[in-house]
């Protein structure tokens, strides 16, 4: 029986059974999708990546991610993860690495204990109505702080909803809401302008599980919005974090910067620790063509 080698990690954390949990598998570049999307599911965690030899010069190393019920061109702790432990098992040296993904070639920074993810060219949408998405996190009209809401993402697209800082923790995901306006995923956070810290929940309805512990892409997103908002400069380099993933005692940790120009993000970040948990092999899952 052909077995694959795995380890699960957990990413954005200092420490085991915090952060976000990651099955990190390697030698499955003969599967097809559907096997990988089998143990996607077989893991059950917010996502799975498969570390995957480049198809271009330019990369060293290519990866794939799944959640449980669909595969992702981008994610940040993934990427961040798949980067440390493909690292620490000898497949390339700590320093600047590239990897491949859905949504291009992107350059990572690994160190000894985690590493530093640039994301994707910076997207940003028209302002949103906040009554749908309040909804959908259980919020009303008076819990909304700050600019509109509106989509943004460094490769995966988040739509973000500012609140007032006690109204994090009282949000609550309403699936049929979720399911009515088509919304597979929304940041809801608040704001400290004075320690450049946001309080962020992501739920993520439409990927296989109701809430993320830490979501690299959402906080790198954040930094577009943030600069496109008017709460973090318009020109330089500008460092804040993330803290995300207490509601569901899963407390994360993420470093974050955004570099812009002309009142406009140029390019964002994101730094966190990968702490190994486990390691083992899994059975490949039969060929469904």
């Amino acid at each position: 029986m052909s077995t694959l080698d795995y380890e699960i990690v957990d990413v954005f954390t200092d420490r085991p059974f915090a952060g976000n949990p990651l099955a990190v598998v390697f030698d499955a570049h003969g599967l097809a999708t559907d096997q990988l999307q089998a143990l996607a599911l077989e893991f059950n965690l917010s996502e799975t990546v498969f570390v995957l030899p480049p198809t271009r010069t330019d990369a060293t190393y290519r990866v794939r991610i799944f959640t449980p019920a669909a595969e992702l061109p981008f994610a940040g702790h993934p990427s961040v993860g798949a980067a440390v432990t493909a690292s620490r098992r000898g497949l390339f040296a700590t320093g600047s690495v590239r990897q491949e993904c859905g949504a291009g070639v992107l350059p990572i920074e690994v160190d000894a204990t985690g590493a530093t993810l640039t994301g994707g060219t910076p997207t940003l949408g028209p302002e949103l109505d906040p009554g749908p998405l309040l909804e959908l996190v259980g919020l009303t009209a008076v819990d909304r702080a700050g600019p509109a809401p509106r989509v943004a993402g460094c490769g995966l697209e988040f739509p973000y909803l500012p609140v007032y800082r006690d109204a994090v923790p009282r949000a609550q995901l309403n699936p049929g809401a979720a399911q009515r306006y088509g919304v597979e995923h929304v940041a809801v956070f608040s704001w400290d302008a004075e320690s450049r810290t946001a309080h962020t929940r992501v739920f993520v309805p439409g990927l296989g599980g109701p809430e993320d512990p830490a979501t690299g892409s959402a906080a790198l997103g954040l930094g577009v919005w943030l600069v496109a908002s008017g709460l973090l400069p318009g020109a330089g380099r500008t460092g804040y974090a993330v803290r995300q993933g207490s509601e569901i005692n899963r407390p994360s940790a993420l470093t974050c910067t955004v570099t812009a120009a002309d009142g406009a993000a140029l390019g964002a970040t994101v730094t966190g620790r990968v702490v190994p948990v486990a390691r083992g092999e899994i059975v490949i899952p039969p060929f469904v063509g």
